[in-house]
């Protein structure tokens, strides 16, 4: 729940803040968010070094001296926003920009934030599934660059054509 609090947070925070971004010309906009898409791609591909802003503690020490019910809780709302821990693909930083460029109506940012939280969600429930931990993190390590050069392949195409419909 923490997670998905967390991402409906970041969501609403960038829905607000995109109105910032309003007195630019659509065009010019959306040519940002799909040049921001490509250079996530370029990253994930390795032709472009560039290190994501994160927090890269995985466990924070003061969640170890809550209760385990209230400390679990806001660790998953931080994770949720997508600032505490770290984060190994460039397309939640494309997801962002495209929310804050974008001018979406406050739903679509919502559910933005939502889905972040619910993919963050997803690898310690896909984890815990596989019943064995180690074998599924071996496995991960050797899919992280295909799944992540393949998001950001599909964020370049996505925000592509949506840049064409608004040309």
């Amino acid at each position: 729940m923490g997670l998905i609090a967390g991402g409906l947070l970041s969501g609403s925070v960038l829905w607000l803040l995109s109105g910032l971004s309003a007195p630019l010309p659509v065009p010019w906009r959306y040519a940002g968010i799909v040049a921001v898409a490509v250079l996530g791609l370029l990253r994930e591909v390795g032709v472009v070094p560039i290190r994501l802003p994160q927090n890269a503690r995985q466990v924070p020490q003061d969640v170890l001296q809550r209760s385990l019910r209230r400390g679990a809780l806001q660790f998953g709302f931080e994770m949720g926003t997508g600032v505490r821990t770290y984060v190994s693909a460039s397309a939640p930083y494309v997801l962002a920009v495209a929310v804050l460029l974008g001018g979406q109506r406050l739903h679509v940012a919502m559910l933005a934030g939502i889905g972040f939280g619910v993919g963050r969600a997803m690898t310690p429930l896909a984890r815990r599934a596989a019943g064995t931990g180690d074998r599924w993190d071996a496995d991960l390590r050797v899919r992280i660059r295909t799944i992540t050069v393949t998001a950001g392949a599909v964020l370049v195409a996505a925000v592509g054509l949506l840049a064409v419909r608004q040309f």
